[in-house]
Order: C-alpha cells, then sequence, then structure tokens
C-alpha cells in the first residue's frame, strides 16, 4: 500500500483522457476521484475517497469543476473508502435535490435506511458519513458521463455488488478495485468462507474480454499494460485459490494497515489491539480459519507480519505506518 494521498490531475502520455474527464489520484486510504464535466454547467463525480478525507475531496473535486454545479456522485462500491466523501459532497452542492447519488442497485435500499451493517462499515471497523441515494444501477445500463455513453458491467468478487463502467468508444475502464496495476481487493466474502475467489475469476475475464486500452483503477495511477496487469492478478488469485488461509492472513494485514493510514502519528498499541478485537469481521474471519486461536494471539500475528514486512514500525507505545504493504 502506498502512504500519504498525492491527489492530482493526470492524463497519460500513452492514452489520453477524453477532455471532458479529470483523475484525481489519491492514495490507499481514499480510493481515486474520476470528475466528469458533463456540460457548461453541470458535472458529475465517480466514487469520492474516505470520509477522513472529506473536505479535501470537496476541494480537489471543486477545482476540478471549474465552476460547474455538481450534479451526480457515481459509487462504483460501498466500501468506505469509495463513498466516504458523498455526504460532504452532497451537502456542499446544494443536497440531495441539486446532487444525486447512483449506487449498485443491490446497495440501493440499506443506503436510503442507513444500514451500517448490510454496508459492511461496521464489521469491518470503518467510518462512514450518511448520505442518500437517488438510483440504483446494474450491469447492462448505460451512464451519460461526459458526454460520453458508459456500459455499466457487474465485478464481483472484492464486493458482491460490484460495478464498473467501460467506455467501448475509447475503451477506457473505470474498474473500482476489481483490477489495479498490480493487484486487485481483498476478496472480503472468502475472508468468512462464504466464496469470492470464483467470482473473481470471471470478473478478470470480464475486462479481458472487453479488452481496454486503458484503465483507471480505484488505488493507483490510471495504466495501459492491461495484458500484464490481468496476468498478475490471475497469478496472486491462483496462489490464495490454492491457500485461502493465506488470502484470509493477507485480508487482516490490509484491514490493520487502513487503521494506520488514517492516524500517520501513531496509533497506540493497545488501541488497535481493541479495535482488532472489536471488528466483527476479524471475528468471523478468526472463527472460520483459526477457531483455536485468540483474537489476541492472532492480532500479534498480524501485527509482526506488517513489522516484517517494513509496512509497519514501532515508536515506543505507537505502531506507525511505514512502506508498502
Amino acid at each position: 500500500m502506498h502512504g500519504a494521498p498525492t491527489p492530482t490531475e493526470l492524463s497519460t502520455s500513452a492514452s489520453p483522457l477524453p477532455r471532458s474527464m479529470r483523475l484525481l489520484e489519491r492514495g490507499w486510504l481514499s480510493a481515486n476521484n474520476i470528475v466528469f464535466l458533463d456540460d457548461d454547467h453541470n458535472a458529475s463525480v465517480v466514487d469520492t475517497g474516505y470520509v477522513l478525507h472529506a473536505a479535501q475531496t470537496v476541494a480537489l473535486v471543486r477545482h476540478a469543476l471549474d465552476g460547474r454545479q455538481l450534479a451526480r456522485i457515481v459509487n462504483t462500491h460501498l466500501h468506505s473508502d469509495h463513498c466516504g466523501g458523498n455526504a460532504a459532497l452532497q451537502a456542499t452542492y446544494g443536497g440531495a435535490a441539486h446532487c444525486a447519488v447512483t449506487v449498485p442497485a443491490g446497495e440501493l435500499q440499506a443506503v436510503n435506511s442507513w444500514d451500517e451493517d448490510a454496508l459492511s462499515f461496521r464489521s469491518t471497523g470503518q467510518q462512514a458519513a450518511g448520505f442518500s441515494a437517488a438510483a440504483g444501477m446494474a450491469a447492462g445500463d448505460l451512464l451519460q458521463l461526459g458526454g460520453m455513453s458508459w456500459r455499466v458491467h457487474a465485478a464481483p468478487g472484492h464486493d458482491p455488488h460490484a460495478l464498473m463502467l467501460f467506455q467501448p468508444e475509447v475503451r477506457l475502464l473505470i474498474s473500482g478495485d476489481a483490477l489495479w496495476q498490480h493487484g486487485f481487493g481483498v476478496v472480503f466474502p472468502e475472508m468468512v468462507g462464504e466464496g469470492g475467489f470464483a467470482a473473481t475469476r470471471r470478473t478478470l475475464d470480464a475486462i479481458a474480454a472487453l479488452a481496454p486500452a486503458a484503465v483507471i483503477p480505484g488505488h493507483g495511477a490510471a495504466f495501459t499494460d492491461v495484458t500484464a496487469a490481468l496476468e498478475r492478478a490471475r497469478s496472486r488469485l491462483g496462489v490464495f485459490e490454492a491457500n485461502p488461509e493465506r488470502h484470509a492472513r493477507h485480508g487482516l494485514r490490509v484491514l490493520l494497515k487502513f487503521q494506520l493510514l488514517q492516524q500517520p502519528e501513531g496509533v497506540a498499541c493497545d488501541d488497535l489491539r481493541v479495535w482488532f478485537g472489536d471488528a466483527e469481521l476479524v471475528a468471523r474471519t478468526a472463527c472460520h480459519f483459526w477457531p483455536t486461536l485468540t483474537l489476541d494471539a492472532l492480532f500479534s500475528e498480524t501485527l509482526d507480519a506488517l513489522l516484517l514486512a517494513g509496512a509497519a514500525s514501532r515508536r515506543d507505545h505507537l505502531v506507525c505506518n511505514a512502506g508498502p504493504a
């Protein structure tokens, strides 16, 4: 994982982004934001980062809008690092009546009843601010963004409800966490034995069939070496399929790393231990894979793995974020 976010507007020279698009590359705590200039007056944004960066997200999006009204927010999926800025942006741009949110259709009801259990925020021990959604989208739908038609495609695996957006004329894919340049998001259903590897493989196959010329991932820079990225992703998936326990340990390290990313000054080790013991997803993962191991012992193993990898460091009683995970 990367460290602090370094938001930028960019257009890769190998595959320039359409003029109506602005990519705000963030970090690993906040997902990338893609701003679309829909016309002279209105604009849309896909994904909005984490709630702790909401003020920064508002400032970045406002700059990219160049005076336009933000009329729509679209979320590829509803993990907290992709929708954490929804509430702040919606409030800034006139509320739900003037800034409509579109979410995966399977989660529309959970959003509008603000069910944090169904939306996974409570189980992962992450934060979110409530917002309202105007519409759901599903595979096969067409969205008009930046003066172009984008086809919605299912992207289950990392999240059962996840979606991707594909523009066939310029062959550009907004992949969310289904494909990064060097991997993909944790397959969370597999951490509790519900299955997700097969869906992940189908999603990678679907991306290959689309043959995008370039991909804008949920995290990291846009890239054009899509074939190589798919090869790396399939290889990684094969390792996890062969050893689901290894994937579960990876998922726990990612959850712990996410907590460190939220507090650059460091987290008291005892506080980190309490969070780990209280997170429902951690407990369910432990029960599925290591029923005789205490959560305290599992925490020590997980933290030691981050320290050994150089992804965390110790300073007195504090655990601090460091290097890639």
